[in-house]
């Protein structure tokens, strides 16, 4: 039987934030994304937007430094890095939709293997549909990566064969960050990058109920 570790929120932060190349422009979405900005490796340069109308987004304030005129699309205070801007939400899909960004990090409900993301809505009674920017996000970047738990709080795997909530996009998620696992997935399936320490790739296998390749 495996014995293991999950990543911790801030752990798996790290982990997305090791993989954003130099120089890249980045989204990250609500909730659980935002805390890469915290993690971004020291001496390297990734430019953070936000659909709201700000680029060069720095780590979240200190506490008692908070400056509620300066928010990301989450409503977080956030802070500017020399040479940040603002500007109007409608250029801000404009960069989004023109394929301006080079990643965006969101979190999901399911992703499918094949890279089809649900993450706006559960289609239940009383849930509120807010979809943002997300579906311009996960077809307007060149590469689209979830971070996310990966069960749900009643131990069901969110990584499924197909979605069964609304889709955001269709076969836009490249990478997909889990608390246990990094995988890549893609028309022929889904690719083990990597599994915290003391999961096999069986134990995965075993919980995700879907075949799964080696790196």
């Amino acid at each position: 039987m495996s014995s293991y570790q999950k990543r911790s929120k801030d752990e798996l932060a790290r982990r997305v934030a090791q993989d954003i190349p130099d120089g890249a422009y980045v989204n990250l979405g609500i909730g659980q994304p935002t805390l890469v900005a915290n993690h971004i490796p020291a001496g390297r340069e990734v430019i953070l937007h936000s659909e709201n109308g700000i680029l060069g987004m720095g780590p979240a304030p200190a506490a008692g430094a908070e400056d509620y005129d300066l928010i990301n699309a989450g409503k977080q205070p956030v802070t500017l890095l020399p040479g940040g801007a603002y500007f109007h939400h409608a250029d801000s899909f404009g960069m989004m939709r023109g394929g301006h960004l080079d990643v965006c990090v969101l979190g999901a409900f399911q992703v499918s293997a094949a890279g089809d993301l649900a993450n706006w809505s559960t289609g239940e009674a009383g849930s509120i549909p807010a979809v943002g920017g997300a579906m311009d996000l996960a077809v307007g970047a060149k590469q689209t990566w979830v971070m996310m738990d990966l069960l749900t709080k009643k131990g069901e795997s969110k990584i499924v064969a197909q979605c069964s909530y609304p889709l955001t996009g269709i076969g836009c998620v490249k990478r997909i960050y889990t608390d246990l696992a990094t995988l890549e997935c893609g028309p022929d399936g889904l690719r083990v990058i990597d599994l915290v320490d003391g999961l096999t790739r069986e134990a995965l296998q075993d919980l995700i109920q879907l075949p799964l390749a080696a790196a």
